[in-house]
């Protein structure tokens, strides 16, 4: 594959599959807010939104997201997890971090995450989730949004703390390859998020690259938090020891002070 073949369209022939159905979009602003407004409109669980190119793409606290056409993987997916307890909802976007990295270990990326759902490369942020919770006429429904660099320069990226698949290869990346694999990941660790909790939980420790850090915790409210990061706890947030004590983190940007 060449450089300009890896940013050639998406192939829908290769992304069929049982528990999905893609919807490839030419442009659009946010693959999230087409889902939310099809999730309102009684789309059922299982519909997947992506697009050649995302114009005006979202990220967590509210931070904006482009990238060029056909350069980058912007896909949204519909989940409706009928029967899940809602204090369980916040292991959604670990849960998905959980099959982006392990889709990208088994491409031969070294991927890992870093709390709550960065996935990383090489220390370097190649991956970003953002999970919006959307009531419908049928009930709640959780709009899980993926943005992946896949074949972005190093002029292209938007900080120096992202990188791309091909930066990190050195090799021209298939985009539909790469998101099949992200697809039938999420299947697996959704599957797990909603019957057996502890081995999800189990996958993701297994994958952070944050345990074990020195961190320095920003929270929402403007108060810093420094320490280490000891562990995650059943609920999905972050336990930080510091000062004789230990802080469970739900929300809040974290900053590893060093890198394994």
């Amino acid at each position: 594959m060449t450089a300009a073949e890896s940013r050639a369209p998406l192939d829908p022939a290769r992304l069929q599959f049982p528990d999905w159905s893609v919807e490839i979009l030419p442009e659009t602003a946010s693959t999230n807010a087409v889902l939310n407004e099809r999730a309102r409109a009684g789309a059922p669980a299982g519909l997947v939104v992506t697009t050649e190119h995302q114009t005006a793409g979202r990220g967590r606290l509210d931070r904006g997201w482009e990238m060029p056409p056909r350069a980058a993987l912007a896909t949204s997916v519909l989940l409706r997890p009928d029967g899940v307890p809602a204090e369980r909802w916040p292991w959604l976007p670990l849960m998905t971090g959980v099959a982006v990295a392990g889709a990208l270990r088994e491409l031969g990326y070294a991927a890992g995450l870093k709390w709550p759902n960065d996935v990383l490369i090489g220390g370097l942020k190649v991956c970003g989730i953002l999970v919006e919770r959307v009531e419908t006429p049928t009930g709640p429904g959780a709009v899980v949004g993926i943005g992946l660099n896949t074949s972005l320069t190093a002029a292209e990226l938007p900080t120096p703390a992202a990188t791309s698949l091909a930066i990190f290869s050195g090799e021209p990346v298939d985009r539909t390859a790469v998101l099949a694999a992200v697809l039938q990941h999420l299947t697996t660790s959704y599957d797990a998020w909603v019957t057996e909790p502890a081995r999800l939980a189990a996958s993701y420790r297994a994958l952070s690259v944050t345990v074990g850090q020195q961190v320095r915790a920003e929270m929402p409210d403007g108060t810093v938090l420094a320490g280490l990061a000891t562990a995650i706890d059943e609920h999905g947030r972050l336990l930080i020891a510091h000062d004789g004590t230990e802080t469970a983190v739900g929300a809040g940007d974290v900053v590893h002070a060093r890198l394994r």
